[in-house]
């Protein structure tokens, strides 16, 4: 058991990336591992939104990030994420608390930032893993 709050990351914010706010996480959290989330993935354009709970698998990476922390990291996040109560409403994402299974088998709940409206228009990622798309749509 961690002495801090779980984030669930999918997308841009995961290790592969080289994005500063993958960078902060890195810095201010500590990674437990690969997990995964029942939802289904979707391109919304530089980014994916994920739907939960749904019928697939999320592919992403959980970080505890300690509670001397979590005030500052979580009011960045939620600012990248446009969610934050001066963003207009409605936000494209709201922060809520998901069930996570990392690879070892183990359950846990996390943060995560899912989608807060019908991915009308967008195409699913079927795979669940934002990064392994991107590199094969890149390819």
């Amino acid at each position: 058991m961690n002495n801090g709050q779980n984030l669930f990351v999918y997308g841009t914010l995961r290790r592969d990336t080289q994005h500063e706010l993958a960078r902060l996480l890195a810095q201010r959290a500590r990674f437990l591992g690969a997990a995964a989330v029942s939802g289904k993935l979707y391109d919304l354009g530089n980014y994916p939104g994920l739907v939960y709970p749904g019928n697939g698998h999320v592919i992403g990476e959980v970080y505890a990030i300690d509670r001397p922390y979590w005030e500052s990291v979580i009011s960045q996040l939620d600012e990248y994420e446009g969610c934050t109560p001066s963003d207009p409403e409605p936000h494209e994402y709201r922060r809520e608390v998901v069930r996570v299974q990392l690879t070892n088998g183990e359950t846990l709940p996390a943060w995560a930032y899912v989608l807060n409206r019908e991915p009308r228009d967008c195409r699913e990622i079927q795979s669940g893993d934002y990064l392994s798309w991107r590199a094969k749509a890149r390819a």
